[in-house]
């Protein structure tokens, strides 16, 4: 079965974009290897906010995760062909996405579709590139919920300050 592995950027004060859905207190750095990233996914699933931040980038993303998901209520596909969008029954759909051959698929950005899908329990990592900047307000990491126990699996210090953190679930 195909992994949904939340891969986020945070601030140290847990914000994942700032207050105007603004990121560029995102440190580049050069140890991060993108391609090899990109090349462990197939799909990217996103909300709209998301969406329309990264639909600009899109060349960007290019030749891994070539289907794109859209969680939207708003958004209209005869109006966005080339990507597909989930507008109800989302928990139900995402879990016929991961039972799809495939491989694994990327939720990105998005807190309130990470709360949503979390406590569906189809969330199977949390990914965390945590970066050395406080940014005092913004969009947080994950809305309000219930608390959930984490197990570090991977942790890897950068020369630019940021730290990379892989968690599964469990006590």
């Amino acid at each position: 079965m195909r992994r949904l592995r939340y891969e986020v950027a945070t601030s140290l004060d847990g914000f994942i974009a700032g207050p105007n859905g603004e990121y560029d207190w995102i440190i580049p750095d050069p140890a991060v290897d993108f391609p090899a990233i990109w090349a462990q996914f197939d799909t990217l699933l996103m909300g709209r906010k998301t969406y329309e931040v990264a639909k600009g980038m899109r060349n960007t993303f290019s030749g891994s995760a070539s289907r794109w998901i859209v969680v939207s209520n708003s958004l209209q596909p005869v109006e966005h062909k080339d990507v597909e969008i989930l507008s109800d029954d989302v928990a139900a759909k995402v879990a016929s996405l991961k039972a799809e051959p495939g491989k694994d698929i990327w939720l990105m950005g998005g807190g309130v579709l990470f709360r949503t899908l979390l406590d569906a329990g189809l969330v199977d990592s949390i990914e965390v590139s945590l970066m050395p900047v406080l940014i005092g307000s913004g969009v947080p990491i994950l809305p309000e919920g219930h608390l959930r126990r984490l197990r570090l699996t991977e942790s890897r210090a950068l020369a630019s300050g940021i730290v990379r953190l892989k968690y599964s679930f469990g006590e």
